[in-house]
């Protein structure tokens, strides 16, 4: 990322000495670097955009060598992280000197690309041992860095005669800003799917003691109910039972299965109703709901909507007998549609929600209908009641 000159052998060659190149080998290096740039934005893998970059790089430069070096800042040494053309045992293992004598090191520590075209005439630094086992004689040097500083640095080199030119460092360099910047994103993102996995994890334990509450406040009322001597009262506290479990219900799929704050909305019904069954075994419940997921906010008054719906029919739909009681819960576009029906005795004639003030059963359902932004309707075809409730799916 540094503008700063390169530290060369020489003084910078004059387009005489050739540093001109081949225009073809430019626009090569130049596709190169291209073709490189979507990898790097796509990529989702450090150490396969490393190694691709190397491979590239020394492609481009028509070198038998080029590594990435991570630099290991507790340890003051540079890891060859990735590579072509090295021996088997030298990725991810061999490791050099960050310090200001070897020519990588030089690049990291000043921010100035290195080039050295006579490793074994060079009195500026030493040549690393493992350059020296695979007799490199020449090498290029550029740092790869972000803002979050140095990652490390991009090296060709070769074993071959030749010369290295001040050109070359424009298409290294390329390499690796590219790097940099895709570290650094994949940095940022590792961070953020950290700190949302966090909060997935702290939203689910919320929910998981919102549950466990609301499971010990259940439990309180069917206490208070039973040791009642009032009918009234056991009755009304059975109700308000009912009620708190539905919403446990909630917290309980949201801490069990849910990762977005949304309900399995089949899955929840399923548990609600089994719920309710265990409570009226002289009654048949029948459930039956389209898989639609639903945001938490949604999911409690819908569940409490389906709970005073299903009780008030277990009171009154059968007064000799139990029965049926059906409840389907289906998707029509961007809206849901609820029904509830049994085959009792019915509605009263003169049935009508609006004005069904005196029931709390009542009053609390047209409330939830409300609240969800839906409507209502009580048709009176077949036998018995049916609620029809059609609602958007999300508010």
């Amino acid at each position: 990322m540094s503008h700063l000159p390169p530290a060369t052998e020489t003084a910078p060659a004059t387009p005489a000495d050739g540093d001109c190149s081949d225009p073809a080998i430019r626009l090569h290096q130049q596709a190169i670097l291209s073709e490189f740039g979507v990898e790097a934005l796509r990529g989702d893998d450090v150490d396969r955009l490393l190694q691709r970059a190397a491979e590239l790089c020394a492609e481009g430069m028509g070198a038998e060598f080029c590594k990435a070096l991570e630099y290991l800042r507790g340890e003051d040494m540079l890891l060859v992280r990735a590579g072509i053309g090295w021996g088997p045992d030298v990725i991810g293992t061999a490791r050099i000197g960050a310090d200001l004598a070897s020519p990588a090191g030089f690049a990291l520590k000043t921010g100035r690309p290195v080039i050295s075209n006579h490793l074994e005439n060079e009195t500026r630094f030493r040549t690393p041992q493992l350059m020296a086992e695979h007799g490199i004689r020449r090498a290029i040097n550029v740092i790869i860095a972000n803002r979050d500083g140095a990652f490390g640095v991009l090296e060709v080199d070769d074993s071959r005669e030749g010369m290295f030119e001040e050109a070359d460092i424009a298409f290294m360099q390329g390499f690796a800003n590219l790097l940099g910047g895709a570290i650094e994103r994949l940095r940022t993102e590792g961070l953020l799917k950290e700190a949302l996995a966090r909060q997935d994890l702290l939203a689910r334990e919320m929910s998981h003691r919102v549950k466990n509450s609301l499971t010990i406040v259940a439990s309180l009322l069917a206490l208070q109910a039973k040791g009642s001597e009032s009918e009234d009262v056991r009755r009304a506290l059975n109700d308000a039972r009912t009620r708190v479990e539905a919403i446990a219900g909630v917290h309980d799929q949201l801490w069990r299965h849910s990762e977005s704050g949304e309900v399995d909305l089949a899955l929840f019904l399923e548990t609600l109703c089994a719920k309710l069954q265990s409570g009226a075994p002289g009654h048949r419940l029948a459930c039956r709901a389209d898989p639609v997921h639903v945001h938490a906010d949604r999911a409690i008054p819908f569940g409490l909507l389906v709970n005073e719906l299903v009780t008030n029919a277990i009171k009154y739909a059968y007064p000799e007998q139990g029965g049926e009681i059906r409840i389907r819960a289906e998707r029509a576009g961007d809206r849901l549609v609820l029904a509830v029906s049994d085959d009792g005795i019915g509605l009263p004639e003169d049935f009508d929600i609006g004005r069904a003030s005196r029931s709390l059963g009542m009053r609390v359902v047209a409330n939830l209908v409300r609240q969800l932004g839906g409507t209502i309707a009580t048709p009176r075809s077949g036998q018995g009641a049916h609620f029809h409730i059609d609602m958007p799916l999300a508010g």
